[in-house]
Order: C-alpha cells, then structure tokens, then sequence
C-alpha cells in the first residue's frame, strides 16, 4: 500500500511535468521559477486538471468496489444504478434547453444523477419479483434504459450545429474544460463520501454477505447498504458531472485493486481508491498529450480498460486451465 501511495505521487508529479510547453514532453521543474507563462499554465490549468483527474479515480474506484461487493456482482459499477444514464440525460437536457453554460450542465447532470438512484429504489421496491438485489439490479436496467431513450430523443430533437456536437463531446468524457471553479464545487462531496467509505471499508466485507448472516452480527444490511450506496452514488454524480461519461474506471479498477490487495474490503477498498487515481491521471495525461489535438478522455480509458480486462479474463482462465 505505501509502494502504491508513492506510485501515486510519482505519477502526479509526471503529469504536473508533461505537456506541450515550453516543448513537447516533460519540463524541467526550473523552468516554472523563471518562465512566467510555464508557471500560469501549471497553477492554472494543469494543477486542477490533475485534481480533477485523481478525485474521478478515486470516486470511480471507490463506488466500483462498493457497487460489485454490495451486488455480489463483479461486472457492475458505479453508475449501474441508472446514475450515468441520468446524468447524460440531465447534462443532455440542459444542453438543449438552456444552452452550454457549463455550471447548469454540471447541476443538471448531477440532479438527474440521484433521480436515477431514486427512481431505481422507488421502482425497486414496488416490483414483486425476487429478493431486493435482484429486484435493485433489474430497477436499474430498466431505469438505465429509460434514461438512454431519453438521450436519444433529446439528440435527434438537438440543433445539429451547435447543440449536437456539445451533446456529442460531454457524452465522450474529458477534462479539458475543467478548472479551479469546478473541481472546488466538488470536492466537498467526493472527500466526505470518500471518507464515509473510508470509515465503514470493513463493514462491507459482511455487507456482501445475505441478509441473515449480515443481520446475525448485529447490523442492518438494507439500511446500511443505502447509506453506502448513497455515498458512491453521490461521489459518482459529482465527478461525473464535470468529467462528462468516464467508463470502465469503475469496472476495471475494483478487480485490480482485488488481485493486487486481496478481497478483503479493508485493503481492496483503499487499494481501488488509489489505482483508479493513478489510472485517470495516467489516462488524462496520455489524452492531452499523446496527439496534437486531445483524445477524449472517456475513449482512452475504455481502450486501456477492455484490454486490462481481457489480460486479466485471460490469466484467470490460463490458471484454472493448469
């Protein structure tokens, strides 16, 4: 865990490093004392970018971790909830009818976040059919899916020349337009679901028990399973609702963070936190300055992150064959 948290602060101080001034590559750390413009550049654009950047890791390896013990599942993640397609919604919806500014898309998606959460509880309880995770998992297909034909709707009603391409570009994810104001606005949210995780990290090891067995050691399992599910919700609505959709953090992150620390929350939990920072911070890097002009964020880790997957599918299916 310490080689992992100085990995993390090795790969911060690359990414302050790396971009295309003065020259394409990494600069040398003297020339922000003598370079004026190097120094604005780096207090002002690429020091939030990389807060930004590490507190989406953390909340997306965070949730993913919760979400696949919480849900005995391990192809689910943070947004499964309908929290990303609402998000999409509501930032799509803002779009089209209040125009781009960037702090109505950004409460817009966060709203409509934590309607998909709801709706999905809501529609959960009323359906009759399994026992509550079964009945949660398929209220937030349905809900997901809902959301998703909103989204289409709201694209094909949009302004093909404006609004579309605004659509378009937050749906692929990115940080680019991300500054201090931003990452201030949420910061508050992520560090105290963060925390809340933090601090209950070993409760879910018997979270992800059945409901008898988590009720024999004396907690109450759906109660505090919504209160978790709230804290990586709310950590996921917020740093969605500047990064635009981010996917496969939230999936690919919990399984390393698991090989890597074990399945024990205690370890895995933190561990998950820690690579998802370093997973996003290596990915914004490599989108702003891999090319000329930036790849969105949200491709690049879905890329990194399917072929993480199929190594890790891979090397399990070789062991078992042996």
């Amino acid at each position: 865990m310490v080689k992992l948290l100085c990995a993390l602060g090795l790969v911060c101080l690359l990414s302050l490093l790396a971009g295309r001034y003065p020259s394409a590559g990494f600069t040398a750390p003297s020339t922000f004392i003598h370079d004026r413009l190097a120094r604005n550049l780096l207090l002002s654009l690429r020091l939030p970018r990389l807060i930004a950047a590490l507190l989406l890791g953390l909340a997306l390896g965070a949730g993913g971790t919760v979400f696949q013990m919480l849900f005995s599942n391990p192809l689910v993640e943070p947004g499964f909830l309908g929290v990303s397609q609402g998000a999409a919604f509501g930032a799509a919806a803002a779009i089209v009818l209040g125009g781009t500014a960037a702090w109505l898309i950004q409460i817009s998606a966060a709203c409509f976040a934590f309607v998909g959460l709801g709706a999905s509880y809501l529609l959960a309880r009323h359906f009759r059919f399994g026992g509550w995770t079964l009945r949660l998992v398929l209220a937030g297909i349905t809900v997901s899916a809902l959301f998703s034909a909103g989204v289409g709707i709201l694209k094909y009603t949009a302004d093909p020349m404006s609004q579309l391409p605004e659509i378009t570009f937050w749906l692929l994810g990115g940080l680019w337009s991300v500054g201090w104001k931003e990452v201030l606005s949420v910061l508050p949210v992520v560090l105290l679901a963060a925390l809340l995780l933090f601090a209950h990290r070993w409760r879910l090891n018997l979270l992800s028990m059945d409901d008898r067995t988590a009720f024999s050691f004396g907690i109450a399992p759906v109660r505090e399973r919504l209160i978790l599910l709230a804290a990586a919700t709310a950590a996921t609505a917020a740093v969605i609702s500047i990064s635009g959709m981010i996917s496969w953090v939230g999936l690919i992150v919990p399984h390393m963070a698991r090989k890597l620390f074990s399945a024990n929350s205690r370890w895995s939990l933190p561990g998950a936190m820690m690579l998802g920072a370093c997973f996003t911070i290596v990915c914004d890097t490599l989108a702003r300055t891999l090319l000329a002009g930036e790849i969105p964020l949200g491709v690049l880790t879905s890329f990194i992150g399917a072929c993480f997957f199929i190594i890790l599918l891979t090397k399990k299916s070789t062991k078992r064959g042996r």
